[in-house]
């Protein structure tokens, strides 16, 4: 694929490079301009289609159900915990990050028995705690990991963490909201009972719509699980199912940019195409940033390419704030840290962006740098 054609000159609003919202493409945003009802047969179509086709990313076939769910990430991620683990039920968290931690506070809500295996934000899950816990442990059920935590960008090992899951005949549940559709995650090859995403990430949709693809076999478990009505993917799942419509109105502008925005990932390939201009994005940006002097918080083969996390020059002339407030005022919106092992900041590589746009805001750094008569050396 051509990677600069994509690129939109006509668009005044600024360029986000962050882990979402994201900058989508001007085709997504008019597939908002039409009204449709709830229960209007085109949009029950396009509906049952997103279904489908979300269950096609992981090659899911027959064994796999989509329960999509309004709202933003974190609502399906509450719902897949509060439907799919039962009263009795005890989680083991692998905690690298502020969304691993999103979770512990999601059990603490609802009542579920949880245990935390925590490992600092610049380092992956450990897979031999994993191991150790499982086995001296039978009382969890249930293992959750953050495919890619955007607390750092780095890229956790699930396939690993899948295999040593499966061995001790748990239920593995993934956090994949800003690696799906940009990551591989193939049910065929890895053994999970769900997967939870949005529609504004590497799908490169609008935010609203969160969506769990989950076992059939698991769900059909889950009847009165949930202590919440509206987060109820079981009671979700059986209405659509029974009238393929939602239980409570639904965000149709947003269901409908997102059908778009399938057709978009389709047409570039998919998984692999998405990834690739992902990867291409991480690996201009990464070079420009460190040839500035830049140093990045992850070592190379921790990092994901969806989000850099860089530390804060030292030099005394640099201001974060001045920092951000001179890109964005230059049309580019970035992302200030969130770590507590380092102060830092964040570029993102996702969304409507490619090579073009990645030199466009590395020579705005440069020229921040330089105007700041900041020491690149220091930074």
């Amino acid at each position: 694929m051509n990677t600069t054609s994509i690129i939109e000159t006509n668009i005044e609003e600024p360029w986000l490079f962050t882990p979402g919202p994201l900058t989508t493409s001007a085709t997504v945003k008019q597939a908002m301009l039409h009204d449709y009802g709830s229960r209007d047969n085109t949009f029950i179509n396009v509906n049952a289609s997103i279904r489908d086709r979300l269950t096609g990313i992981i090659n899911g076939g027959d064994e796999f159900v989509c329960i999509p769910l309004q709202g933003s990430g974190t609502f399906v991620v509450e719902a897949m915990i509060a439907t799919l683990i039962p009263k009795t039920g005890k989680l083991l968290v692998l905690v690298n990050g502020a969304y691993g931690k999103r979770i512990c506070k999601i059990c603490d809500y609802h009542q579920r028995d949880y245990l935390v295996n925590e490992t600092a934000e610049d380092e992956p899950v450990d897979l031999e705690l994993l191991d150790k816990t499982l086995n001296a442990d039978k009382a969890i059920t249930h293992v959750v990991v953050v495919h890619c935590e955007t607390t750092s960008g780095i890229l956790n090992p699930v396939n690993a963490v899948a295999s040593i899951v499966e061995k001790h005949n748990r239920h593995l549940m993934i956090d994949a909201m800003s690696a799906f559709g940009a990551i591989e995650l193939d049910a065929t090859k890895t053994r999970f009972s769900s997967v939870v995403a949005s529609s504004n990430k590497c799908l490169e949709g609008v935010p609203g719509l969160g969506f769990c693809l989950v076992r059939k076999s698991d769900i059909e478990q889950c009847r009165g699980n949930c202590g919440s009505l509206s987060l109820d993917l079981y009671d979700q799942w059986g209405a659509m199912e029974k009238n393929a419509q939602w239980r409570f109105t639904p965000p149709t502008h947003v269901i409908l940019a997102f059908s778009q925005a399938l057709d978009e990932f389709d047409a570039e390939g998919g998984v692999k195409g998405r990834g690739a201009r992902y990867r291409e994005n991480c690996e201009i940006l990464m070079k420009g940033m460190t040839d500035m002097g830049f140093k990045p918080l992850l070592k190379s083969e921790l990092q994901a390419p969806i989000i850099l996390t860089f530390h804060l020059p030292t030099d005394s002339n640099f201001d974060f704030q001045v920092f951000y407030d001179y890109l964005r005022e230059r049309g580019y919106v970035i992302y200030p840290g969130k770590l507590t092992v380092a102060d830092s900041f964040r570029v993102g590589c996702i969304g409507r962006l490619n090579a073009q746009h990645m030199q466009a805001v590395i020579d705005a750094i440069a020229e921040f740098l330089q105007l700041k008569n900041i020491n690149q050396s220091a930074a």
